[in-house]
C-alpha cells in the first residue's frame, strides 16, 4: 500500500489522481485532517482516514499496512514544521513503513537564505537517521505564474526585486512524476530533483511575455528595501514579505540556477516549459 498525506491539497491531491492511474485503488491510502473533503477518493475505492502531523497516534493509523508513505511537507509559517516532520517520521517508522518519500525544495542546502530550506534540511537529516529508506523530492519552484510573475499583463511589467536563473516547473508534471516514483520498481534513495528543462530569469519571462504578447513587457528590478514597503503598503506583514524576499536572494545568489534531467526521464516527455505555461495563461 502506498499512503499519501496532505491529500486534499494541491500537489498531494494531484499526486493520488496520478497513482489512481497507474495502481489499483485498493493500494492507495491517503491520511488527511479532514476526512469528508476526501469523500471524492474514498467513492473511488482509496482508504481514507484522519491524520495529522499533530496527531502522532493517528498517523500510525493512518500509516498502518503501508509500503510506502509520501510526506507532504508542511507550510505554515507560525508552527515548528521540523517538529510536525519529526512527528510523521516516527510514525511511519513505527507503523513499519519500508520507505518514506518526502516533498523537499530545489537547493535545500546549507547556505541557502530561503528560509524553508533549512527545514528541509534538517528534515532530510531525520529521514537520512531514520533506519528506514529514503527519498527526498527536491521539487523546483513550482507556483502559479501569476503569483510568481505579479499582474504584468495589467501593468505590463514585471516589477520585482533582483532574481535569478529558476527552472520554474508545472506542478501537475511534479505530481506525476511523485507518482510515477511511488508507483514504479525503481528506488530512488536520498535526494532527487524535479525540475523544468530550463532555469530562466525574470529578463527572460519578460521577453518571452513580449513575444507572445505582440507588446512591450518591461522588467523593472525593484530595490529590497522598496519591494518590501511596496508589500506592507498593499497590506501584506512585512514579516510575509521579509520572509518572500529570502526567495529572490536564493534566485540571484545561483540556489536554485540548475535544471535537472529526472523529470523528464520519469515523465517520458520534455516537461512544460515557462513559456508555454506563460501561452497558457495568456490564452486563458
Amino acid at each position: 500500500m502506498i499512503v499519501v498525506t496532505g491529500a486534499t491539497g494541491g500537489l498531494g491531491g494531484a499526486t493520488v489522481e496520478h497513482l489512481l492511474a497507474r495502481v489499483p485503488a485498493d493500494r492507495i491510502g491517503v491520511s488527511v485532517r479532514d476526512a469528508a473533503k476526501a469523500q471524492h477518493f474514498a467513492d473511488r475505492g482509496v482508504r481514507v482516514r484522519q491524520g495529522s502531523y499533530e496527531e502522532p497516534a493517528a498517523l500510525r493509523d493512518s500509516f498502518a499496512g503501508a509500503e510506502q508513505v509520501l510526506l507532504v511537507s508542511g507550510n505554515d509559517p507560525a508552527a515548528d514544521m521540523v517538529e510536525l516532520h519529526r512527528t510523521a517520521i516516527e510514525a511511519a517508522v513505527e507503523a513499519g513503513v519500508r520507505r518514506i518519500l518526502y516533498t523537499s525544495q530545489q537547493g535545500a542546502v546549507p547556505g541557502n537564505p530561503y528560509r524553508p530550506s533549512e527545514i528541509h534540511i534538517r528534515t532530510e537529516a531525520m529521514l537520512s537517521d531514520s533506519g528506514v529508506a529514503w527519498t527526498a523530492l527536491r521539487n523546483g519552484a513550482y507556483g502559479p505564474l501569476d503569483q510568481v510573475l505579479g499582474p504584468w499583463q495589467w501593468t505590463g511589467e514585471i516589477a520585482l526585486p533582483e532574481d535569478g536563473p529558476v527552472p520554474y516547473t508545472d506542478r501537475a508534471e511534479v505530481a506525476e512524476a511523485t507518482a510515477a516514483v511511488l508507483a514504479g520498481a525503481r528506488s530512488f534513495d536520498g535526494p532527487v530533483t524535479f525540475t523544468a528543462p530550463t532555469a530562466v530569469t525574470f529578463d527572460d519571462l519578460a521577453e518571452a511575455a513580449s513575444d507572445l504578447t505582440g507588446r512591450t513587457v518591461k522588467r523593472v528590478v525593484l530595490d529590497d528595501e522598496q519591494w518590501v514597503a511596496d508589500q506592507v503598503a498593499t497590506g501584506v506583514p512585512e514579516q510575509a514579505a521579509r520572509f518572500m524576499l529570502t526567495w529572490y536572494q536564493a534566485a540571484r545568489a545561483g540556489y536554485f540556477a540548475e535544471a535537472a534531467p529526472l523529470l523528464a526521464e520519469l515523465l517520458g516527455r520534455e516537461p512544460r516549459t515557462v513559456t508555454d505555461r506563460l501561452a497558457a495563461q495568456i490564452a486563458t
